[in-house]
């Protein structure tokens, strides 16, 4: 049996490498941040995964799940997962209370729960922060959404996914309308990195900032 920490740490390294905004590489520091622990601590981790054959570290180069550590994570992403859609769907817990209480029961719940879970669900295949659920096999759905920051003027693009990192900013685009499935049309942007300019459902105008606009993805439209 693994430990948590473990497991915690492949998810989050699995995480890091396929975000919608993918393209650096996974270091150590980044893996500490995520993971709020020292990089001292995060290093020794590295190297034990390393050893169990669960990744590769390349001094300096940054870390890559082997295929085996790759399995593991996908296996308590789709737990958590399917907790979280389980407690929006059928118990009404709010957005930002998901990703906390799915923490607690990822590690916890068998083979048996998660099978009941997911057919009582209808074996659903996106979660409640719209991200893939892996099947059971370890298979996962490749979705190509772009980051809200990236539409200019005029453009418009239905929500599809939204980071799930911080319980502040889920309680803000929910209060803002900003969830899975709204319409958004983007009116202006503003120079220097400033807000942009939008239409949620074609009847709420809002100005958004980039840093917020970035951890919203989206299908864009014709």
């Amino acid at each position: 049996m693994l430990s948590e920490a473990v497991q915690d740490y492949l998810k989050v390294i699995y995480k890091l490498e396929n975000q919608p905004t993918a393209g650096a590489k996974v270091t150590t520091s980044l893996i500490a941040e995520r993971m709020e622990v020292s990089p001292a601590s995060a290093t020794n981790m590295i190297k034990k995964l390393a050893e169990m054959g669960l990744l590769e570290h390349v001094p300096y180069q940054g870390v890559a799940l082997t295929r085996a550590g790759e399995k593991i994570a996908l296996e308590i992403i789709r737990h958590h997962r399917l907790i979280e859609l389980y407690l929006s769907a059928s118990l009404g817990f709010p957005w930002d209370q998901l990703d906390a209480e799915a923490d607690r029961l990822e590690h916890a719940i068998s083979e048996d729960l998660e099978e009941s879970i997911d057919r009582a669900l209808g074996h659903p295949t996106v979660g409640a922060h719209g991200e893939p659920i892996p099947t059971r096999s370890g298979d996962i759905a490749v979705h190509d959404y772009m980051p809200l920051s990236d539409l200019a003027a005029g453009e418009k693009g239905l929500i599809r996914q939204v980071s799930d990192r911080s319980s502040e900013l889920l309680r803000y685009l929910n209060d803002q309308g900003l969830t899975l499935g709204a319409e958004i049309e983007v009116h202006q942007r503003e120079p220097f990195d400033g807000p942009i300019l939008l239409t949620i459902d074609a009847n709420r105008k809002r100005h958004l900032g980039l840093e917020v606009a970035a951890s919203i993805f989206v299908d864009k439209l014709p």
